[in-house]
């Protein structure tokens, strides 16, 4: 049994449209991933603003509050918690250009709205955290924007957000690219630049995914390790990536067991979770599964990471040292690869 507690959020079980095809699967109710989701071992749930309240910007304030109430009671009934609220700003034709960072002051105050209401919403589940995945937050033409008015808006729209309510935390989830190729934020380094130049440091973090390290051309373990060093890790979403792809978000460790065991190892040797920290897999249902089999990516990457876990726990650490001691890499990394094969 894993000594982590995993999340998901509703879009890891959908219909398999993506960008090259349409929708193979039926959709699935949210209170039926909720109860199968508790059924298979997911701990919390995590959350877009329009995944608990949807068709958001045609409600009221008062109204979102509602329905977010409504959502709470059916994570109440299957044992879940809530992990995080993040505003999906880069669906909305208002952000076509960008939300906090958009030419159009009318759009960066759209994104304003959201990210409040994303904040109400995650008090209504009681969520901790407000997460900021920054998809537009930069350019396809180099030209249009000026980086350095715009990465102090980022930092601007962190302070807002947690001058709006005292006890929530912020946490920047970085890529690199797509659906822009310049982002304003791409590495777990810029997240700690923007976290330590906003206002309350403490309560600004990084949510850091496997996939997003492996585009930026990064090893995700010294991703984590980075944040980790800094006491900035707030959550992590494991899967795996074939190459400098699109976002495929596999299954975690499917492509890589030698990068999906220093990933756990990092996190089992720094307490990760001790704080309740959770262990999110943002990962993909293939377009090839049936309906009935939806849910599959999840067991197995749930499974492997208590493989790692089991890797981790065998390892020996004087074996290592003594390695180490006599600089014989070579040795060390045989006995990695015997542990990882046997």
């Amino acid at each position: 049994m894993s000594r982590f507690r995993f999340t998901v959020g509703p879009w890891n079980v959908n219909e398999g449209l993506d960008a090259f095809g349409p929708a193979v699967r039926p959709t699935i109710a949210l209170e039926e991933k909720f109860r199968k989701f508790s059924e298979i071992g997911i701990s919390a749930v995590q959350f877009h603003d329009d995944d608990a309240v949807p068709n958001i910007n045609d409600l009221s304030s008062d109204e979102i509050i509602e329905e977010a109430r409504k959502v709470r009671l059916l994570l109440d009934r299957y044992g879940l918690e809530a992990e995080f609220v993040a505003p999906r700003l880069w669906m909305d034709p208002h952000t076509a250009d960008g939300g906090f960072t958009s030419n159009s002051k009318e759009d960066r105050d759209f994104a304003m709205w959201r990210a409040f209401r994303s904040v109400d919403i995650a008090r209504q589940l009681r969520a901790k955290n407000i997460v900021l995945w920054l998809a537009r937050e930069g350019t396809l033409c180099a030209e249009s924007k000026n980086p350095v008015e715009n990465v102090k808006r980022l930092i601007e729209a962190v302070n807002s957000i947690l001058d709006y309510d005292p006890d929530i935390r912020v946490l920047i989830e970085p890529k690199p690219n797509e659906p822009i190729d310049r982002s304003f934020c791409p590495t777990a380094g810029h997240v700690m630049a923007i976290a330590a130049a906003s206002k309350d440091p403490d309560r600004v973090g990084c949510v850091l995914e496997s996939a997003h390290a492996i585009l930026a051309g990064l090893d995700p373990a010294d991703e984590m390790a980075f944040c980790l060093s800094f006491g900035k890790l707030g959550s992590v979403h494991l899967n795996d990536q074939n190459g400098l792809r699109y976002d495929q978000d596999k299954a975690f460790g499917v492509e890589s067991i030698r990068s999906a065991f220093n990933q756990i190892k990092v996190l089992c040797d720094n307490g990760y979770g001790k704080n309740g920290e959770y262990v999110g897999l943002d990962v993909k249902c293939m377009r090839t599964q049936k309906p009935g089999e939806d849910y599959q990516h999840i067991i197995n990457s749930m499974r492997m990471v208590e493989i790692m876990e089991e890797k981790v726990d065998r390892f020996d650490n004087e074996y290592c040292r003594k390695c180490v001691e006599e600089r014989n890499y070579e040795k060390l990394e045989l006995y990695i690869m015997e542990l990882l094969t046997h």
